[in-house]
């Protein structure tokens, strides 16, 4: 609070406070104002030291609006009285001593006194000071306007207060409150703002006890604070000064009663507002700034002025409501709630309406996205139908291709299981048959079996149509033996030596077994075919798998021993329907390069330096694909 404030007499209680519509003084001639011939001086007299908020607060609102009426064309000087801590005529006397000793060459045209110690200090010295200036005053009431009996010429900005507003505000909210208490410390000022609220406070309603404390250190109102029963009504007016000599800024000692208290505190000044109170009624320092700001402003222009009344309201903390749990709607009318949480609309309503517009138009283009996503999901599992046919298909090819080998395969263990059936059967027409060669005979009987049976799984599995990828982790090298089998005999009829080389370490790759194995089918019979005219003797074929140099990728290649690739087809050789077979569909290596291409892997051939081609692919390793 302001503490060049003094609390008037108890016919009529007032207190420097501040409150609103000080702009409201100014008038269009007000920017031009000044003294003829130079620009004018103006003296702000602050009555205690720079420490206190209020006066900070007055002091700066009446120079930023001189400021602003004059364009800056003002000379404006402030000085500290420091009557609080130096309150003995011979400090006083030094004092006006010494500004009439500064200001001697630069005489103000006018002063602005801030508060009773203030204006009569001025009062009192002004021919010393400033003798012919003009004297405006701030930060009391009409009653200590009176008491100081100023000259006609002294004119203010008057802050009428009653405490009893902030007591009945105070039972509103709390309408089963039986007791109110009133706190203010040992300065004299604090004990002028107890007389004065007993004078105020008189004629309350009957179930309510009014109780003053005073006289106590910090510490003893803390702990008379904490004590108190919830149904209190708790009124901080000011404590500058306790019992022990310890001097306070009024909300430094507020905040620590307001923090520690059990029931509701209020007080009469904006500047508590934010600090721990409920509540009050007050006026705002702001506005008593610039209250007295244009009283000044019309002064230096050569306009008559008069006092004004420096307008009060009711104002609240829409936090401390809310931790005492009192109702809005119990408030005065007209209240002023500050710090109320907005609402997400009241707060951010301009961003909500762009990001809505924003959302809908996104909203229709996901729309139309998610329908096009649907088109092309039906187009891709289409397509994939159509892919998969295709696989089939050269599968069907290839298992054609291979089928006399496979059949002549075949009949080698069934041929074998007759033979050894029909052994069998003799042996057991004998008088002492030997079992333990009719045993090894079935043994026999059962190998061929399991052998006949893998031969026709193999066919099974190039001949399975099937509408899904079957997506599976495998090892490549179980694959490449698994082709090697089913190669077996279609090389021996054809006088080719398949081999391989495996990698010693696992190949997990992810994809479609029957898909790669197709893969490597495919390029081993071209690679057959390519062979045959090549001699007998040196139709080799092999199959190789190794690791990339970055460990990431497995590597599979196919080589042959023919007459190799023309150097101006390897870039074309993959394409759909180039072939060089005379009975070619020129789609095998095309459905090669597809099936790679589906599981992240690249296919690509070369020839070999010593003759004849190599085809290579590579498959991302699983635990990076």
């Amino acid at each position: 609070m302001l503490r060049s404030l003094t609390i008037p007499s108890r016919q009529n209680a007032s207190v420097f406070l501040c409150c609103l519509f000080g702009a409201i003084f100014a008038t269009a001639g007000i920017c031009s104002a000044q003294v003829p011939g130079r620009v004018p001086r103006v003296l702000i007299l602050y009555p205690y030291d720079e420490r206190i908020p209020a006066t900070n607060i007055v002091g700066e609102s009446t120079r930023v609006r001189l400021l602003e009426a004059t364009a800056g064309k003002i000379e404006l000087f402030s000085e500290f009285l420091d009557l609080s801590r130096f309150p003995e005529t011979p400090h006083v006397d030094r004092m006006a001593r010494y500004l009439a000793e500064k200001y001697i060459d630069r005489r103000p045209d006018l002063v602005i006194a801030l508060g009773k110690e203030s204006t009569s200090f001025i009062v009192a010295n002004r021919n010393a000071i400033a003798p012919n200036a003009k004297i405006v005053f701030g930060g009391f009431g009409s009653a200590t306007a009176n008491e100081l009996h100023l000259p006609d010429d002294v004119v203010g900005a008057l802050t009428e207060f009653e405490i009893r507003k902030t007591a009945e505000m105070a039972i509103g909210l709390q309408p089963n409150a039986r007791q109110l208490v009133v706190i203010a410390g040992s300065a004299e000022f604090d004990k002028a703002w107890i007389d004065s609220a007993q004078e105020d406070l008189t004629g309350l309603p009957p179930n309510i006890q009014t109780t003053y404390l005073t006289g106590l250190s910090i510490d003893e109102f803390v702990e008379r604070a904490t004590a108190l029963p919830p149904d209190t009504i708790i009124i901080v007016l000011t404590v500058l000064r306790d019992r022990t000599g310890r001097n306070f800024v009024p909300v430094n000692s507020l905040e620590r009663i307001a923090s520690a208290a059990s029931a509701p505190v209020y007080g009469p000044y904006s500047t508590y507002l934010g600090h721990g109170i409920v509540g009050g009624n007050a006026a705002t320092f702001e506005s008593t700034g610039a209250a007295v700001a244009s009283l000044a402003i019309d002064a230096l222009a050569g306009r008559a002025i008069t006092d004004v009344t420096v307008p009060q309201s009711y104002i609240a903390d829409a936090r401390q409501l809310q931790r005492w749990r009192l109702s809005e709607a119990d408030l005065p009318l007209g209240t002023v709630v500050s710090f109320r949480e907005r609402s997400l609309w009241e707060e951010y309503w301009k961003e909500i309406v762009a990001i809505s517009v924003f959302v809908a138009a996104q909203s229709l283009v996901i729309v139309w996205l998610v329908f096009e996503r649907r088109r092309r999901t039906a187009a891709e599992l289409q397509a994939r139908r159509r892919l998969l046919e295709v696989i089939h298909l050269n599968q069907s090819a290839t298992a054609g291709a291979l089928s006399a080998s496979i059949a002549h395969e075949l009949n080698q263990p069934l041929g074998a299981i007759r033979i050894n059936a029909e052994t069998a059967a003799i042996m057991l027409e004998s008088k002492q048959p030997d079992l333990k060669l009719i045993q090894q005979i079935l043994a026999d009987i059962r190998d061929d079996d399991q052998r006949a049976g893998d031969i026709i799984d193999r066919m099974r599995g190039l001949l399975k149509k099937r509408s899904e990828v079957d997506w599976q982790e495998f090892d490549l090298n179980d694959v490449v033996r698994s082709v090697i089998h089913i190669l077996h005999p279609e090389a021996l009829r054809r006088n080719v030596v398949v081999s391989s080389v495996s990698s010693t370490q696992g190949l997990p790759v992810r994809a479609d077994r029957v898909h790669v194995q197709q893969v490597i089918l495919n390029l081993a019979t071209n690679a057959m075919d390519a062979m045959l005219n090549a001699s007998a003797a040196e139709r080799n074929l092999v199959i190789q798998t190794a690791v990339t140099e970055t460990n990431e990728k497995v590597e599979v290649s196919i080589s042959d021993t023919g007459s190799g690739i023309p150097t101006d087809k390897l870039s074309s050789i993959f394409d759909a329907f180039y072939t060089t077979k005379p009975a070619g569909t020129g789609l095998g290596l095309s459905i090669a390069r597809v099936i790679i291409e589906i599981y992240g892997g690249k296919i690509w051939a070369d020839n070999r330096p010593e003759g004849g081609a190599v085809f290579r692919f590579v498959l991302p390793l699983a635990q990076y694909g």
